[in-house]
């Protein structure tokens, strides 16, 4: 895949580890005042300015997590960090520094890490966030990538996952299942390749669904946008697994049940056209096909007049006591179906 014959490639053993990494982050400059130290010492340091700190991380491995086979390497830097900014946009805090490590086989060049750094670069210029470290080491497995994110908040402004109460409302950003309609088509037109490399892929007309697969988003304006409605949830997710899969965690955390409506679930149209076409229902799509990173959580019910009809918000349901449990009520009826975790789960699924 890396063989380019009009140009010599570069070993990474011609520039050792450390030659590596400062070849790969020598062009990232620091833009938050936290931002004390960044790379080139022993660690890096982080000045919180009197702000609680947020911290998550994410493994993202070759052949489980992704497919070189139709994954361009600067859309998986750019993916690698928006699905960690996610995590802290999901606590309400503001994202502002991350760390890098991969592990990387010696089929990769240096060529092949510069265009993965270079979708790195993109997402931290457009997150104003900082890359402030991180490793390099061999890999017998191809490409391992592990990214940890800090954010910085306010203690009052922190949402959690445990703070849903019995009628708050469930309310979702953006569109669901789009994410994983675009997967369908990229391991569709794939088989297609490697029954027949001569056969062009078919890809036109897809555009938003492979977006939402390839160059995803953090939500990182939501809370912005709440702030200006005058709303604090009561409690947050990021949806990485699939509406269902999150909707549990919420439930789990916050000791509630809740019931969504699948009418309310957002669906964009070429979702919906997509999923027909594949004899797929958009709505489980939703559910339980993941990665679309749009932030689920709760309102109080007094705050329903400050969203109701806002364009970029959907109310999809409300909190139960938890013993009622966690229903979906289906379309164009009142039939009760218990809510399953199908997503995406990595010791499960094998692509």
């Amino acid at each position: 895949m890396f063989e380019d014959k009009s140009q010599e490639l570069t070993p990474i053993s011609k520039l050792g580890e450390f030659g590596l990494i400062k070849h790969l982050t020598e062009h990232f400059p620091l833009e938050n005042s936290t931002s004390e130290l960044g790379v080139g010492d022993d660690a890096a340091i982080i000045n919180p300015d009197g702000k609680k700190v947020v911290v998550t991380t994410d493994v993202l491995a070759e052949g489980v997590h992704f497919n070189l086979g139709y994954v361009p390497l600067k859309h998986l830097g750019y993916k690698a960090v928006v699905v960690n900014l996610s995590d802290v946009a999901a606590m309400n805090a503001v994202p502002t520094q991350i760390l890098v490590s991969l592990a990387v086989s010696n089929r990769f060049p240096v060529e092949a890490l510069e265009e993965l750094y270079a979708g790195i670069q993109l997402a931290c210029k457009h997150y104003k966030v900082d890359l402030i470290g991180g490793d390099t080491t061999s890999s017998n497995a191809g490409l391992v990538m592990s990214i940890t994110a800090i954010g910085l908040e306010n203690e009052d402004e922190i949402v959690k996952r445990s703070g849903a109460k019995p009628n708050d409302l469930l309310v979702v950003s953006g569109d669901l299942g789009g994410a994983y309609l675009g997967l369908q088509i990229l391991e569709r037109e794939h088989s297609v390749f490697l029954s027949n490399p001569n056969m062009q892929p078919e890809m036109e007309g897809y555009d938003y669904i492979l977006e939402r697969q390839l160059k995803p988003e953090a939500r990182t304006d939501v809370k912005n946008t709440l702030k200006e409605l005058g709303i604090k949830p009561t409690s947050m997710i990021d949806i990485s697994d699939g509406l269902a899969s999150e909707v549990l965690h919420l439930s789990d955390q916050s000791k509630v049940g809740f019931r969504v409506y699948e009418e309310k679930i957002p669906l964009d149209n070429l979702t919906m056209s997509t999923a027909e076409e594949l004899n797929l229902n958009p709505a489980m799509a939703a559910l339980n096909g993941g990665e679309d990173y749009e932030l689920l959580f709760t309102i109080a019910p007094e705050d329903f007049d400050k969203i109701v009809g806002h364009p970029d918000f959907s109310i999809i349901g409300h909190a139960t006591e938890l013993n009622d449990g966690n229903h979906l009520i289906a379309r164009g009826s009142n039939q009760m179906i218990p809510l399953t975790a199908q997503g995406w789960d990595a010791f499960l699924n094998k692509e």
